[in-house]
């Protein structure tokens, strides 16, 4: 049995240094802890989630393979890793990181997600030209939710 004041411990330490895990095995004893995540912490927002922002998107017809908009059966999908905030340029002076018809590559970051004031880089994690970008600058967005569609070259 392990002692409660190492697993005090272990706990201590794990939030002083941001650990999200810890497996710890010995030839007596095996311990994991986890910690929620951001993504783990169920969050409730009253902003639209998926706002259409392009020009093509805003045919009815645009999505659903109708004739006239874009198939989307064929696109990929870039979707967030995680709850927070989207922003598409570091800051309000520069340029997006991704607009329609840009050409990107697996590492080209697309945009920024903040969450508790960690901002992290999405990365594209593919290739080929960015077909619709489907949230506004400032939207909260879900784990999972897509972000951009992509044609693949």
């Amino acid at each position: 049995m392990i002692d409660i004041r190492k697993l005090k411990e272990l706990v201590r330490l794990m939030v002083e240094n941001d650990l999200s895990e810890l497996d710890l095995r010995d030839q007596e004893e095996t311990v994991t802890l986890r910690r929620p995540g951001p993504a783990d912490v169920p969050v409730a927002y009253a902003a639209p989630i998926a706002a259409p922002v392009t020009a093509a998107s805003a045919d009815p017809g645009a999505g659903s393979g109708a004739s006239g908009g874009v198939d989307t059966d064929s696109l990929h999908a870039i979707t967030s890793p995680m709850v927070g905030t989207f922003y598409s340029s570091p800051n309000p002076d520069t340029p997006a990181f991704a607009s329609v018809g840009k050409s990107i590559g697996n590492d080209t970051t697309v945009c920024l997600v903040e969450a508790m004031k960690v901002f992290t880089e999405i990365k594209a994690e593919c290739s080929g030209t960015i077909e619709k970008i489907l949230v506004k600058n400032g939207d909260a967005v879900e784990f999972g939710q897509k972000l951009f569609l992509v044609k693949a070259d």
